[in-house]
């Protein structure tokens, strides 16, 4: 039990003491030299604090920005998993789509922007459609290659137990899948944080990426450093939300490949 709480302890030191140094050397110079373009750090923490965590901006900014973000990954993960499936299991349909799916996920997800916004106009229809479009392909690819790796014994004992296609998919394919299918949401996720700030800067009136870029314009350094710290803070706690979800959900998996290593 003490091995394990020193572990954690030495790990949570090895993890902290590299932001907390930085957070700590920048808190003493911005007050020690106040600069136009660097205001005092204890003046961004009053921002961030006074108007995003308990201030209006809160349910102005922060709260439409992750509605929006929520359900475009959530349309690109559920989709991109559906139609990974369909096309791994499928080989004639993975021949059919492989040149439109090989042009779509070349392009670059920003230079969606203009069509996206000549369909949808302004506003959270259009930073859905853009995550959507634009966040699907790692989640389609992945899961195309997951559901292509299926061990062909477990395809063997499916036929032998004379499962149901929908037995074989939720039962066989899906778990044996999961790993890298997994790995598909992950880099979903960081592309669809990447996009709703970039749909927000371009083609919304609201959200956080429009609040940084209107700080921007209008010399309100110290709101858009907090902006820009919102941003940042935003992405790393979702990351550490999937990494927590996707322990639990792969938790079999670990523990298997511990039992594999201890034999």
């Amino acid at each position: 039990m003490r091995l394990d709480l020193r572990h954690h302890l030495h790990l949570l030191i090895l993890r902290l003491w590299l932001p907390v140094s930085i957070v700590a050397l920048w808190w003493i110079t911005s007050v020690a030299n106040p600069s136009l373009y660097y205001p005092p750090l204890p003046e961004i923490v009053d921002e961030i604090v006074g108007q995003w965590l308990l201030g209006p901006r809160l349910s102005e900014d922060l709260l439409p920005t992750l509605a929006n973000f929520a359900v475009g990954l959530t349309i690109a993960l559920v989709a991109g998993t559906a139609l990974g499936v369909i096309l791994g299991r499928n080989a004639v349909l993975r021949a059919f789509f492989a040149p439109i799916i090989n042009f779509f996920r070349s392009l670059p997800s920003p230079a969606l922007i203009p069509i996206v916004l000549a369909i949808f106009g302004l506003g959270n229809s259009m930073s859905i459609a853009l995550i959507a479009i634009g966040a699907v392909w790692p989640t389609l690819l992945n899961t195309i290659d997951g559901v292509r790796s299926v061990d062909t014994q477990l395809r063997d004992m499916s036929r032998s137990y004379r499962l149901s296609r929908s037995q074989v998919i939720t039962q066989v394919v899906l778990p044996s899948a999961g790993p890298q299918i997994v790995a598909g949401y992950r880099i979903s996720l960081q592309i669809s944080i990447i996009l709703i700030v970039v749909s927000e800067m371009v083609g919304a009136t609201r959200g956080l990426g429009y609040f940084v870029l209107e700080s921007q314009q209008l010399f309100q350094v110290a709101q858009t450093w907090a902006g820009t710290i919102m941003l940042g803070l935003l992405g790393y706690l979702l990351t550490s939300v999937f990494v927590i979800v996707e322990r639990r959900v792969l938790r079999w998996q670990i523990r298997m490949r511990e039992a594999t290593g201890a034999a």
